[in-house]
């Protein structure tokens, strides 16, 4: 679970303006910083069906924003999963 301040910096390293706390690309940072702290989860306790529908909800939010991003601003898609590190 990400703390007060991990969001805060997040939310800071991945926004447009002074003020943007909503966009899809802080959307997509939060998402994703989520993600990577659920599959750690997941290597301790395998079990956990409940977690891991929400896991699977959040990757769909995440591709859905990212498609969006894509189709918008493919530059700003390619600068993205660059810094989130999303395609190999």
């Amino acid at each position: 679970m990400l703390s007060v301040e991990q969001k805060a910096q997040i939310v800071k390293d991945f926004q447009r303006t002074e003020a943007d706390t909503g966009s899809s690309e802080v959307q997509i940072a939060l998402l994703t910083f989520r993600i990577n702290d659920l599959t750690g989860h997941f290597k301790a306790n395998p079990k956990d069906h409940h977690s891991r529908r929400g896991l699977l909800k959040m990757v769909s939010a995440r591709r859905r924003l990212l498609a969006y991003i894509r189709r918008t601003k493919p530059e700003t898609y390619r600068e993205l999963i660059s810094r989130l590190g999303l395609r190999k």
